[in-house]
């Protein structure tokens, strides 16, 4: 009888016959492990405990865990499926399209009979926990590609899927039943499932939004229903308690409470700053620009609407042709830029370059725009209209090393200052669809993993999520609620200068292209801002918050006074206004608080006779009498890299 050789998490091998279950091999190892097994993986597949295990190769067995991400996506994708049958039951005539597991939970899409809100979340769960507690199996069954066309006729989505997966090569379609198959609710799905209903201890529903089919917005518009699910209890409590701190620094809100922003149908995915916005805007742009034109950059200025002849030469027109707005100016084809790279190229380009001209470093505070699918965008984090921090360095294949390490240094300077700190780094290499030939690529990759180990820098790997023209490293940092955001991005270019014909004199008197590295620190000015405004609150440290001082009158008659600190406060640069109001005092201390304005000034008689301020700090409360001029010494210490360790 042929066998199969597995490699166990402890390294251990286990020879077993062909045709072995995970269940059998999980009972051979002890019952107990039988019992708490929901799944197994072999390599990098994730199976159902009652399949035989196909080959031999690394094996481990998963059991319900908060923290094991393989297990979290079996029991989302399980109680997916009880979500869609529970929906199915309470509104007859529902059609299923897809429900996938997700990093943050799951979803459904499916188009019903009547719109279904918040508030039949209730009846859902309620049926949900009545088909949990049946524990009922997860029963797979295989059909051939004919039978399972034959078994979704009639059913639009459920064909679609049917045909999908048989187009990427699967041989039999695969249903799963919770119950004995034909006898219970089934639903086409490719698996893994856990052995039964009962092994779904915690879930719940969060949400209800649109959706189109396929993400096609002229196709059939669907019900997406979001929900969560943990190993336990505690996982999901944990999680409601994340979402509702999540909900309370949402920055879409604070945006609104704090009169920084506002996005509209209009123009959909563009911001309208407002004024204390564009303070925020500004100080983070102005910070930007005053670290790096100490560390040799070139600030420059393109157009943002160039003819797309040059995107076409590039190629980022095959890969971004689709997101990109095209307009005419007579019989010539333009298009608004999505990024700013061949730009600086096309600047690079004018006027012979020589060796002793590289590195050259041009920056540029660029705005662009991408024609973003309408139900991708959110908020700040996700627009179509954007300004990136972005920087092109033309370069020897020798002087790689020293610029990625330089920048590297730059990125972690840059976070610091904002508390922030890097939580790792992600080694991206090819894409599948690029430009340049393989040789080209690998020189790319190995100059930017040289470059990586000259930086010190550990990566994580991974693979096929380059540029379309180099490889790249991502710098992620890690917010106050344990979130992951990809910020920084550093790509190794040999490609676009060849294509758009960028060429230096190198020392042999001979022309050579220029390495091109592409690099942003924040990324999105937009979306760094609303990382910040979510990190603190929208209770910003002093240096950057949009007002940094209200001065608060008692009452009308010390206005004049009011005014004279305001404008001896401005004329130092501090952000400051006056709440002229015929609130009293008490009020708009609260108003002031609730702005999250770090101090406040009270003037009255006493302040007016003897020209001093009382000092109110935001969180740390009354801080006595003061002089202006001992006040705005509180700001000669107010900067940024206050937050650097």
């Amino acid at each position: 009888m042929a066998e199969i050789s597995l490699t166990l998490p402890d390294q251990s091998v286990r020879v077993v016959p062909a045709g072995t279950t995970g269940r059998e091999v999980a009972e051979s190892i002890s019952q107990g492990l039988a019992r708490k097994a929901i799944a197994y993986k072999l390599g990098d597949k994730t199976l159902d405990m009652a399949l035989p295990i196909p080959a031999s190769g690394e094996f481990r067995i998963i059991t319900p865990s908060n923290e094991d991400p393989d297990a979290l996506y079996v029991l989302r994708h399980s109680c997916a499926h009880v979500l869609a049958e529970a929906v199915c039951d309470l509104f007859p005539g529902t059609r299923l399209a897809y429900g996938p597991p997700v990093e943050e939970g799951f979803y459904y899409d499916l188009a019903s009979p009547k719109p279904i809100s918040g508030d039949d979340f209730p009846a859902i769960e309620k049926r949900m926990a009545e088909i949990i507690k049946e524990n009922r199996p997860f029963t797979r069954c295989e059909v051939s590609s004919e039978e399972g066309l034959r078994r979704t006729e009639g059913d639009k989505y459920k064909n679609d899927n049917a045909v999908r997966a048989i187009t990427r090569g699967d041989s039999v379609i695969s249903f799963y039943a919770t119950g004995a198959p034909g006898t219970n609710w089934e639903d086409l799905c490719a698996g893994p499932h856990v052995p039964s209903t009962g092994y779904l201890k915690a879930f719940k529903i969060l949400s209800v939004a649109g959706a189109y089919w396929h993400g096609d917005q002229t196709s059939d518009q669907l019900t997406r229903i979001y929900g969560i699910c943990f190993a336990d209890k505690a996982g999901l409590e944990s999680h409601l308690t994340f979402l509702e701190e999540a909900k309370k620094r949402d920055h879409r809100r604070l945006g609104k409470e704090l009169d920084l922003f506002h996005i509209e149908d209009h123009s959909p995915g563009m911001v309208f700053w407002h004024p204390k916005g564009a303070h925020l805007y500004n100080a983070l742009r102005n910070h930007v620009r005053n670290v790096i034109s100490k560390r040799g950059y070139l600030e420059v200025i393109t157009p943002e609407i160039v003819d797309k002849s040059l995107w076409i030469k590039s190629g980022h027109a095959d890969k971004y042709n689709e997101n990109m707005f095209i307009t005419r100016s007579g019989d010539r084809e333009m298009a608004v830029k999505p990024m700013n790279c061949p730009c600086h190229i096309e600047i690079f380009n004018q006027g012979l370059k020589s060796w002793r001209d590289l590195p050259m470093r041009l920056a540029e505070f660029g705005k662009c725009h991408r024609n973003e699918l309408a139900g991708t965008m959110h908020g700040l984090m996700r627009v179509r209209g954007f300004v990136q921090d972005d920087a092109h360095i033309f370069c020897t294949e020798d002087q790689i090393a020293s610029e990625v390490r330089d920048f590297c240094t730059l990125v972690r300077d840059i976070y610091a200052d904002f508390g922030f700190q890097i939580a790792k780094v992600k080694f991206s290499t090819r894409p599948e669809k690029r430009i340049g030939s393989d040789e080209l690529w690998d020189k790319a990759e190995q100059a930017l993993s040289e470059a990586t180990a000259a930086a010190g820098l550990e990566t994580i790997l991974n693979p096929g999520e380059g540029a379309f023209y180099g490889p790249k490293l991502e710098f992620v940092l890690k917010d106050c609620l344990g979130r992951d955001w990809q910020c920084g991005t550093i790509q190794v270019d040999f490609n676009l200068p060849i294509r758009l014909g960028a060429t230096y004199v190198g020392q042999d008197n001979q022309k050579h292209h220029p390495v091109m590295l592409h690099r942003a620190a924040l990324g999105s000015i937009e979306r760094f801002c609303g990382i910040l405004i979510e990190e603190y609150a929208g209770d910003f440290p002093l240096w950057l918050a949009p007002t940094q001082v209200r001065v608060l009158p008692i009452s009308e008659k010390f206005s004049e006074y009011a005014e004279k600190v305001r404008s001896t406060l401005s004329e130092s640069g501090i952000r400051v206004e006056v709440d002229g109001s015929n609130e009293k005092i008490g009020y708009k201390i609260r108003q002031g608080e609730q702005h999250k304005i770090p101090y406040l000034l009270i003037v009255g008689e006493k302040e007016a006779q003897s020209e001093l301020i009382s000092v109110r700090k935001r969180k740390d409360g009354d801080q006595g009498q003061v002089s202006l001029d001992e006040f705005m010494n509180v700001f000669k210490l107010c900067t940024p890299d206050t937050n650097r360790s």
